[in-house]
């Protein structure tokens, strides 16, 4: 039996067999069957409930999954692993802040939209502020996730085709007309259920990669011990002004994961789906595990990963040419002596950009619906046409994206500053959400000023920083086991990269030409709170100084009575003081009676049935 070899020692990588496109084809079949079983299930429910919220009846498991599949998508499946070979262990830290975005999203925002009835999260602000807003933010949304759409398919297919050999555009267009042809036939049940078996194959392929790749390194043990010996193993940076430390990992990713899971579109409308308040935050709360677990198993696989390659990096030697290539490259050269298993690896990752896409189309279906067709050109829409036309907005919302997958070939380096404007424009959208719920005294002009104060203040940081180039200092390195009998002049291309390690190794902050650099070296993760706290420092005054709402006149629905959540022990006396005039209890009270009402209702029809039933029985010969 001949000895194996890997990349860095012959200097070439391995290819796909034909069992591994057999088993990747298989994964999209899977998919698109779902579909068709729920197109063909469902053909008599013909209505936007049906299509959009699944019915309103979901258990909790799917949607618990889905809403993983969802933060799953396939660049965090390949950033995770990335980041810690490039960096430290200290972003570990990240899993408290997912605590904390369980705790914010299903105490703090998903009560307001479940109890508003909502199908699209943006029908909040004409309740809460004005018919423009909700428009506004509707369209800067549209746009927001039809470019990330497009980003989210395009940038790991490039990375697989870079290190597999896998048709970049085949890949492409299969993934995304499988996707296109799902979630149009099916609707949210079938995304529900096809992110359910995405996210076991991605617990497959993740586990697959950890478990053979400390067995070639000779057990995790030593992948820490190597990791460790070369300053990768840190867990002990508090200093706020650098990339990755305690605070901005807990405190601004906290923050930056409750927009995308309190106040973005494609995670409320799953969270709607259920058929209780309950149910729903059960199941958020369920993901709270499920991403720790998931944060553990890509960072492992990056340490891992580091121990494997510790004498050679890929990226210095030439083997990968981007970080987000590495996971590929090191599936491939542990795993792919065996056929099949990089077919279910590469499953793995598109299962992560379906998910990803389909509940970004199901959310532009019912948003586009809802908040543009609706008031502004079909008020008295019949419910038949209206689900035919989320329909059809689902395929023109996934072709555009198809479309934008070659913008994004064409962007060369802008594509990372695409990928942040996801970010820069979510997050004044969760200051906005804030300032609706939490404050009553917010009015309209305050909103708007505090809105776009927001969206121009994170641009231009956003922007700034990606055009600034401020260098990051990694972790250490090494090319010393690389194979540099297969390179030309290799001892001068060996000396020469040696160089540069040690430059971007040891290279702080040497670059203080403006007085905005510092602004620009502002750790990512901060982004969201900066956002946030933006629309409140200016959407506050000017709602004062241009006439501040009056908080009894405000539906207590719009607003959460946040010290009753956040500190229930409080006397019942002071938690009344702290409503600043906004009539909860009242609105409890209504709330009851409609229950009451509801469930007496129920009874009375159940018993009429059933009286019913018996007449027929009697009246029988």
């Amino acid at each position: 039996m001949t000895e194996r070899k890997y990349s860095f020692e012959t200097g070439e990588k391995n290819s796909f067999s034909i069992v591994d496109y057999v088993i990747f084809a298989a994964t999209l079949l899977i998919s698109a069957a779902i579909g068709i079983y729920y197109a063909v299930k469902d053909r008599k429910k013909q209505n936007v409930k049906e299509f959009l919220l699944a019915g309103g009846k979901m258990p909790i498991p799917p949607v618990a999954l889905s809403l993983l599949a969802t933060f799953m998508s396939a660049i965090t499946l390949l950033g995770t692993p990335a980041e810690m070979y490039n960096y430290t262990t200290v972003y570990l830290y990240i899993g408290f802040g997912y605590i904390i975005t369980m705790a914010l999203t299903a105490h703090i925002y998903i009560p307001i939209f479940y109890n508003l009835k909502v199908t699209s999260c943006f029908e909040y602000f004409e309740l809460r502020f004005s018919k423009a807003v909700r428009t506004i933010c509707t369209i800067i949304y549209i746009i927001q996730m039809t470019i990330y759409m497009g980003i989210v398919l395009y940038g790991p297919s490039l990375a697989i085709n870079a290190v597999t050999g896998l048709s970049l555009w085949g890949a492409i267009f299969a993934v995304g007309i499988v996707c296109i042809f799902y979630t149009t036939m099916g609707g949210m049940k079938a995304v529900l259920w096809t992110d359910t078996f995405q996210i076991i194959m991605m617990g497959i392929g993740l586990l697959a990669a950890l478990i053979q790749g400390s067995i070639e390194i000779g057990g995790f043990g030593r992948a820490w011990e190597i990791a460790e010996q070369n300053e990768r193993v840190v867990f002990d940076d508090f200093d706020p002004r650098t990339r990755h430390t305690f605070w901005s990992l807990v405190i601004g990713g906290g923050i930056l994961w409750t927009s995308i899971y309190g106040t973005n579109q494609a995670q409320i409308q799953r969270t709607m789906a259920c058929s209780s308040l309950r149910d729903a935050q059960i199941a958020l709360w369920i993901n709270a595990p499920g991403l720790i677990i998931i944060l553990l198993l890509c960072s492992m696989i990056g340490i891992v990963m580091y121990a494997f390659y510790s004498t050679c990096d890929p990226l210095k030697f030439g083997l990968v040419s981007a970080s987000d290539q590495l996971f590929p490259l090191f599936v491939m050269d542990i795993l792919g002596h065996i056929p099949g298993i990089p077919g279910l690896f590469i499953a793995c990752i598109f299962s992560g950009s379906l998910s990803s896409i389909s509940s970004g189309l199901n959310a532009l279906a019912a948003v586009f619906l809802q908040d543009i067709l609706r008031p502004y050109f079909l008020p008295d829409i019949r419910e038949h046409r209206a689900t035919f036309l989320s329909k059809v907005t689902a395929f023109v919302f996934g072709v555009i994206c198809l479309g934008l997958t070659w913008v994004a070939s064409q962007m060369g380096g802008i594509l990372q500053a695409a990928l942040s404007l996801f970010g820069m424009l979510g997050a004044p959208m969760m200051g906005l959400f804030t300032l609706g719920m939490l404050f009553p005294w917010a009015n309209t002009k305050g909103a708007i000023s505090g809105f776009f104060c927001s969206i121009i203040m994170m641009l231009w940081i956003g922007f700034g920083s990606f055009f600034a180039k401020l260098p990051s200092a990694k972790a250490p390195i090494s090319v010393d086991g690389c194979n540099w009998t297969l390179l030309q002049d290799n001892m001068t291309t060996y000396n020469q990269i040696s160089s540069q390690i040690i430059i971007n190794t040891t290279i702080t902050s040497e670059v203080e030409d403006s007085a905005l650099t510092p602004l620009y070296r502002v750790s990512y993760l901060w982004y969201s709170c900066i956002a946030v706290l933006i629309v409140l420092v200016v959407g506050l005054p000017v709602s004062f100084l241009t006439g501040a709402d009056n908080p009894r006149e405000v539906n207590p629905k719009l607003i959460c009575p946040i010290f009753d959540v956040m500190l229930p022990c409080l006397p019942h006396k002071i938690r009344h003081f702290l409503y600043f005039g906004v009539k909860h209890e009242e609105c409890r009270r209504k709330i009851k009676a409609e229950e009451e009402r509801a469930k007496q209702e129920l009874q009375q029809n159940k018993d009429t049935l059933l009286d019913t039933l018996y007449l027929d029985k009697e009246i029988k010969p």
